[in-house]
């Protein structure tokens, strides 16, 4: 009648045992090996300006809204590393369209010397995640010449940061041309010094 008697123990044993190994001890194992191997990946990937101060994090997006700066993707999170995601929207809604249709009217108010027909798509759309802190190589260039009026250097070494902080492809197969926002302007940022 009681056959089931002795088959709970082993099931709640098992169970701890696996709480106890997949939720502690593999978790702080992993978090000292890459602690100990690469440190500053294990902490986030943050950057610091020379006062030590935190400026950002490498593999986060950051809004920029200053003319004198690169902008990068659209975040519908703004950027907020606590969530990722964005609205998995159709290309036929609404709110969708709207969004886009504004994002490209403040891209031809921002920058009314490159034409909206030359407007790189990553510049006016989210990214999977809406933490994405890369825009491609033409999404940085179609905004040289905003950034040269507003700031007085010249486009040519606009032009040269921007070949400078460009990524290639992973292993010369995977992915896509891109450029850190944050690097870039950092970097952009000692120029206008």
């Amino acid at each position: 009648m009681n056959d089931n008697k002795g088959v709970f123990g082993p099931i709640v044993r098992t169970s701890f045992l696996l709480m106890l190994l997949c939720g502690f001890i593999y978790p702080v194992a992993m978090t000292g090996v890459a602690q100990v191997l690469m440190p500053g990946k294990a902490d986030g990937s943050l950057l610091y300006n020379d006062e030590g101060q935190e400026i950002g994090a490498e593999l986060i997006g950051q809004s920029f809204t200053s003319e004198k700066y690169f902008h990068g993707r659209v975040s519908s999170i703004a950027y907020d590393g606590a969530g990722s995601g964005s609205g998995n929207y159709a290309p036929s809604n609404e709110e969708m369209i709207q969004r886009t249709k504004d994002s490209v009217a403040e891209w031809g108010q921002a920058n009314p010397d490159t034409p909206v027909s030359d407007l790189p798509m990553d510049l006016v759309t989210n990214s999977g995640s809406g933490l994405d802190p890369h825009i491609s190589p033409e999404g940085a260039y179609a905004q040289v010449p905003r950034i040269s009026e507003a700031t007085g250097i010249d486009q040519t070494d606009i032009n040269s940061l921007i070949e400078k902080n460009t990524q290639g492809r992973e292993l010369g197969l995977f992915g896509e041309p891109r450029v850190n926002v944050l690097l870039l302007n950092i970097d952009l940022a000692k120029m206008i010094e």
